[in-house]
């Protein structure tokens, strides 16, 4: 199974719609990691991410809020907890990078369970030699799988 480290932009779209691009692609995509075809992780932080981008991008109400982190909590994603080493491999990517901890933390991740990263903002993510990064558009691509009726 191939390891994919999923982005808050990719898992923002799986929980609302509204004003996101690219979204057949991320259907298919969340369609195929329910499937278990792809096994998603996500570094901690992801949560509360997605939770800042709910509440303050998006702007939802109580009771829309509340089922819709329900629903987040119901995929199946495993949340890497950072240890001392994922710190470390974070920040000196960071540095290196020029990025923010938090774009890091993605790259940190792939590159630890030699997973490919996709993302929406691969500005965001620059790409370092070791890590496969993938628009959502790409990964469409590499791993497309015709529809069988």
């Amino acid at each position: 199974m191939t390891n994919l480290v999923i982005d808050t932009s990719i898992l923002v779209k799986w929980l609302n719609k509204v004003g996101e691009e690219d979204l057949g692609l991320a259907d298919d995509l969340l369609s195929r990691c329910m499937s278990r075809e792809f096994e998603i992780l996500v570094p901690e932080l992801a949560k509360y991410e997605c939770g800042n981008a709910l509440l303050k991008g998006k702007k939802l109400d109580l009771v829309i809020g509340f089922k819709t982190l329900r629903l987040f909590y119901s995929l199946p994603i495993v949340f890497v907890t950072e240890t001392e080493d994922l710190a470390v491999e974070t920040f000196r990517i960071a540095k290196e990078w020029g990025m923010t901890y938090y774009d890091a933390s993605f790259l940190a991740l792939a590159q630890k369970y030699q997973a490919i990263l996709v993302t929406q903002n691969v500005k965001h993510q620059k790409r370092p030699n070791e890590i496969e990064v993938l628009s959502v558009k790409e990964f469409g691509i590499r791993f497309y799988r015709p529809f069988v009726p």
